[in-house]
């Protein structure tokens, strides 16, 4: 079943690098989970790619994540140029749909880890001013924002700063790889829609990237979504595309309408998926899959589409 696909987290960016961080991928064509020749053959496309950075770089690659970051987002404008024929990049939700309505994709660009530009909210008025469109506040450290899912520990006093300033510009708030007393703190102050842009179902699996049916509930009630993850790790022992239904099927459970429920791969930042799935090319696979288990087509492209463009429209105008 082939329908257009939004999907909220990719770290393309980033393996587009390769292991030396000093490659130049193509995005066009490559053996990657993510290229333009396979993603065009869907129904339509917008993908949000992901800078990536966390302190640990210094030690992996004894590089910092100030040069990384700006690697990530050269490659991206570099790749966007290059293929222009295929995909824009978008500013605003109106971009996307200009974009689908003329028969091209759109990349949107998102923070994972404000560690590339120092964790620092002054920065934000300039990176939304580029185009970052989704910040999350970290990885899986403890950074001077906030913990992660890996050591706890809430939002300090910067990270409360940060929450507000990403709003302030009209970026959403990315609530994947948090800590829980860090996603408790930004539900106690936000002003605007949150969304965990990769993150599944704790119930169906207890992985700590999960969310609980309470958070789940909790980013129902500001009007955002959660993408759901093809991480094997976060899905099941020897996940199947069954498998991954059930965190959707789930999510419909404590949401009936399904109007929070989105897409967040994680495509090129991960090894191992469900059996079924070995990249974007699979999108349709997974959908006729969700049909097969009982969603109708209007719940799907909610799913698909409507509910990330939805939640773009609420704050990235």
């Amino acid at each position: 079943m082939n329908l257009p696909v939004f999907d909220l987290h990719c770290d393309t960016a980033l393996a587009l690098l390769g292991k030396n961080l000093k490659e130049a991928g193509s995005l066009r064509k490559n053996n990657l989970h993510i290229d333009l020749e396979r993603a065009k053959n869907l129904a339509g496309y917008c993908q949000c790619f992901a800078c990536f950075t966390t302190p640990y770089m210094e030690q992996w690659n004894k590089t910092s994540p100030i040069v990384v970051f700006e690697r990530e987002l050269a490659t991206i404008q570099r790749e966007l140029d290059k293929n222009k024929d295929l995909i824009d990049l978008a500013y605003t939700p109106r971009d996307i749909e200009e974009n689908a309505a003329a028969g091209k994709m759109s990349a949107v660009l998102t923070i994972e880890g404000p560690a590339g530009f120092g964790f620092d909210p002054g920065l934000l008025q300039d990176l939304s001013l580029i185009g970052f469109r989704i910040t999350s506040l970290g990885w899986n450290e403890q950074n001077p924002l906030t913990g992660s899912h890996v050591t706890g520990g809430g939002l300090t006093e910067q990270g409360q700063e940060y929450v507000k300033e990403a709003q302030r510009r009209g970026m959403l708030v990315d609530v994947s790889h948090i800590s829980d007393e860090g996603f408790y703190d930004i539900m106690d102050i936000t002003d605007a829609p949150v969304i965990a842009t990769h993150s599944n179902s704790r119930h169906i699996f207890g992985a700590s990237r999960n969310l609980t049916d309470d958070m789940f509930r909790q980013i129902v009630s500001t009007g955002g979504v959660a993408g759901f993850n093809m991480c094997a790790e976060f899905v099941g022992e020897n996940p199947t595309l069954d498998t991954a239904c059930d965190h959707i099927l789930h999510f419909m459970e404590l949401d009936p309408s399904g109007k929070h429920i989105a897409l967040g791969g994680d495509l090129d930042g991960i090894t191992n998926m469900p059996s079924g799935f070995s990249g974007v090319e699979d999108y349709p696979a997974f959908a006729q899959r969700l049909l097969d288990r009982g969603l109708d087509k209007h719940t799907l492209m909610d799913i698909f589409w409507n509910n990330a463009l939805g939640v773009m429209k609420n704050c990235c105008m």
